[in-house]
């Protein structure tokens, strides 16, 4: 649990709280980030990739907020009703104690079913709730709702009805709020100053409303229905978890925040629910992430079904099948993106936002993501080995995905050596990725596999001369005698903490001298107490200025290879040191900087994912 002091004032402190100091909340359609002070400063409605409502995480003065707060001197804590994502943030003043429970309604009514629809009755609403209750004494609490449509440029009007309602609306959207306390409002905002004695509440409910969906109160019985079917819901749904082991804490806040990231209509599970978020202040690495990458979603499939969890895999492959079958590749052209967004469109058209400031001043603001027309390789190697554990774990495979298989293995047998932008985006150019060429060789190697134990159809002959075509290539060309290690791209001296995959992926064997080389060489160059660098970008320049942080899916990939090389005393320390990286609850971004802060994108799929396997491979090996 986090504890911040700060001082008077519903915006204490500097103008924005560091984007660790957040929890998340979540419906299964869209998430809210909610800052320890208790502003609500990142929501998009009604989808992950909607325009934002609130986003002062990215311009604290256009952006818009929902402030919820003690209206005093306070200390606060954040954390998570247990086994849920309904937050919690408490206030601890000189004469009381008082929370704000936060979450957004989801039962199994608006979740995704066995068959994988997006349900009725409540489905529609994207209701956000926040309940204050005071524990102890009396508290004061001071409240402003700030929307700010379209990322903070498109207009709206306040109205309010005889009930009290009010009613926010701009051209695309309107959002109605009810309150069991008194609102005052202007032209645009809606304020409230009241105080609770212990044992008394007060709700705050905004609603997604429209022409089929009318303004609806939300009294106190119905705040505490709602809560209760939340709590319920996860916990719940937390219940398949097969883990038993020393991080079960730790693995299930995982599970639970890749769950909050799936989008429940479809079944695509984005890579984060935040764009701009910067990698480095006041750098230009600021992405939007808010879209399906294949190969960020594939390796989540592979995490939630070691943990039980078949049912979001069976809506992941049920999203390929309806949203992302093949194309014709006839002409050589790929037959799949690298990401789409959350209902299968193509079309993430790039762009800036120049009226937003940026994170603490980290432009630009990005919306879109151009990385949707490159060209990397190694997803084929994610996607069908997370097909492959699918059909070995959950249930078999049909013949029309079978096909699709077939279509994309045989794509991958005759473009495999093409050069690409890697995994990791580079925009300086194409190069001959290692890993690119490792993945394309799993691709092959898991279709091999599946084909072989199901007895489906294939071209066998060619599949298995391409794959070990592949790995004569890699051990040729993609390792350095000079630096005694595999290395980034042919030809090169660079490192690439990606080839932490090697073993991982069942290339190479984990004690193989050649393997034991490139790990302590890896060791040497891009670890940091325990943490762990993508690369070095200026020794491989990747076509964008400034540094970056450890990037935490590596830090995890580092402590399974470790695990496999038999090194487990290492691998633990290491895995120990990276759970205190972690925020107060558990929730990681994609990187960690140098003074130990979290930056980029937040809360990342990736890491979360790789925590998982990272976990459940060193419990298998310590016993």
């Amino acid at each position: 649990m986090a504890e911040t002091p700060f001082a008077e004032g519903l915006r204490p402190g500097p103008r924005y709280l560091p984007i660790a100091e957040h929890g998340l909340i979540g419906d299964l359609r869209s998430v809210a980030l909610v800052g320890t002070n208790g502003t609500i400063d990142w929501y998009c409605c009604s989808s992950f990739d909607a325009p934002s409502v609130f986003a002062a995480v990215l311009d604290a003065e256009r952006g818009g907020c929902f402030e919820l707060a003690a209206a005093v001197p306070a200390r606060t804590k954040q954390f998570y009703f247990p086994d849920t994502n309904v937050l919690i943030t408490r206030f601890f003043t000189e004469d009381g104690v008082g929370e704000v429970q936060d979450f957004m309604p989801v039962t199994s009514d608006n979740a995704v079913g066995a068959d994988g629809g997006a349900g009725t009755g409540e489905a529609g609403r994207h209701r956000l709730i926040r309940r204050v209750v005071c524990v102890r004494g009396a508290v004061p609490f001071r409240a402003l709702i700030a929307p700010r449509f379209g990322y903070g440029a498109v207009p709206h009007t306040l109205s309010t009805a005889a009930d009290g309602t009010v009613l926010f609306e701009s051209a695309e959207l309107s959002l109605a709020l009810t309150s069991t306390v008194t609102l005052e409002c202007d032209a645009r905002d809606a304020r409230a100053d009241f105080k609770l004695a212990e044992g008394e509440t007060a709700v705050f409910a905004l609603d997604q409303v429209g022409a089929e969906i009318a303004p609806r109160g939300c009294a106190h019985a119905e705040a505490e229905h709602q809560f209760n079917a939340t709590v319920a819901y996860w916990r719940r749904w937390l219940h398949q978890s097969r883990y038993r082991g020393r991080w079960r804490e730790m693995v299930h806040r995982s599970a639970l925040t890749l769950k909050l990231l799936t989008y429940a209509p479809t079944g695509a599970i984005v890579a984060a629910p935040t764009t701009s978020l910067p990698e480095q202040l006041g750098g230009e690495r600021n992405w939007d992430y808010r879209y399906v990458w294949v190969r960020d979603a594939a390796f989540a499939v592979y995490a939630l079904l070691r943990l039980g969890f078949s049912g979001e895999a069976e809506a992941f492959m049920r999203f390929l099948t309806t949203h992302v079958s093949p194309c014709d590749s006839a002409d050589g052209t790929p037959p799949l993106q690298i990401m789409y967004g959350i209902d299968g469109r193509t079309d993430l058209p790039e762009r800036i936002l120049p009226h937003l400031e940026g994170h603490l001043g980290s432009a630009p603001v990005r919306v879109g993501n151009a990385a949707a027309d490159q060209l990397q390789l190694d997803i084929y190697g994610a996607l069908i080995d997370s097909i492959y554990l699918y059909d070995k774990w959950a249930q078999p495979i049909s013949s029309a995905q079978w096909d699709d298989v077939c279509q994309v293995v045989d794509w991958v047998c005759a473009h495999w050596d093409q050069p690409d932008e890697g995994v990791w985006e580079t925009r300086g150019g194409r190069r001959n990725f290692t890993y690119s060429r490792l993945m394309c060789w799993v691709a092959i190697e898991r279709a091999i596999r599946l084909a072989n134990r199901r007895g489906l159809p294939a071209d066998l002959p060619r599949w298995r001369q391409a794959r070990d075509t592949i790995y004569r290539r890699i051990m040729d060309r993609g390792w350095s005698d000079r630096r005694g290690a595999f290395v980034q791209y042919e030809g090169s001296d660079v490192l690439d903490a990606s080839l932490l995959m090697m073993p991982l992926g069942k290339f190479v064997a984990p004690t193989d001298p050649k393997w034991l080389s490139t790990l302590d060489a890896l060791g040497e160059d891009l670890v940091s107490d325990s943490l762990v660098y993508r690369y070095d970008p200026q020794a491989s320049p990747d076509g964008l200025r400034g540094d970056e942080g450890t990037f935490s899916i590596c830090s995890f990939w580092y402590v399974e290879a470790l695990v496999r090389a038999g090194r487990l005393d290492e691998a633990r320390l290491a895995f120990e040191k990276m759970l205190t990286y972690a925020n107060h609850l558990g929730l990681y971004a994609e990187e960690i900087g140098r003074t130990g802060e979290q930056q980029g994108n937040f809360p990342q799929a990736f890491t979360h994912l790789a925590l998982i396997s990272a976990a459940f491979n060193l419990d298998r090996a310590l016993g």
